[in-house]
């Protein structure tokens, strides 16, 4: 879909091209922090493997794009997003909605514990979505190279922090459950933000808890029209 996408937007003129990437395509092991200059440097992990090469190959097609036709075209690698407006259902949400509705839920519910995926022990970043929107359109505006450039908060947290983070400001005192059955995915995640700063001047501002309170917020608010 997006190569053929690319593709149309060459064909018509388009004047610039804006392709979000996924932090999935970097290798299982990249060093950490995450450097752009290390996306080719091996396999992505198991489980996201198809997804990230999908997303790297445009990555090629725009360097190609620019290099044969003169193509306006970046490439930006948001990390993991949440915020306001997020997927809260339990079937296909990641995993700050749906640790935010499991802690809710069990809270008004009296229940003794809720159940999380894997051992805890990975590490992840997160971008507030609104930190997200505000690179993308900074980014669009005054960015023109297909090196593709991180968009991160720069701080990591393990997955046992970030449950027992989100128990804390739902409410939620029971215990948390470890589902050891299920993947932790790729062991650790951190990026360099630097070269997002020093291309186009942008860098995240929303402290963590304060974008996991508004989370928490809208979700309160909007729960019985989401779960209608």
């Amino acid at each position: 879909m997006g190569i053929e996408l690319l593709e149309q937007a060459r064909q018509y003129d388009v004047d610039k091209f804006t392709i979000l990437g996924t932090i999935c395509a970097y290798p299982n092991h990249t060093p950490v922090p995450f450097s752009e200059d290390d996306l080719f440097d091996g396999y992505p992990e198991e489980t996201n493997a198809p997804y990230g090469i999908a997303k790297k190959a445009l990555l090629t097609q725009s360097r190609a794009y620019r290099k044969q036709y003169n193509f306006n075209s970046i490439y930006l690698l948001p990390v993991n997003l949440y915020g306001p407006r997020d997927d809260f259902d339990l079937e296909t949400s990641h995993v700050i909605p749906a640790i935010i509705r499991k802690c809710i839920e069990a809270r008004e519910s009296g229940d003794d514990s809720i159940t999380a995926w894997g051992t805890g022990e990975p590490t992840r970043e997160f971008l507030y979505v609104k930190d997200a929107a505000e690179g993308i359109l900074d980014a669009t505006e005054r960015y023109d190279s297909s090196d593709p450039v991180n968009l991160g908060s720069g701080e990591e947290i393990s997955i046992k922090a970030l449950v027992e983070t989100i128990a804390e400001e739902t409410g939620f005192e029971g215990d948390i459950e470890w589902d050891t059955s299920k993947p932790d995915g790729q062991p650790r995640r951190k990026l360099d933000t630097s070269r997002a700063e020093e291309r186009f001047g942008w860098e995240a501002s929303t402290p963590f808890r304060e974008g996991l309170r508004e989370t928490i917020d809208w979700y309160g608010t909007h729960r019985e029209e989401l779960h209608e």
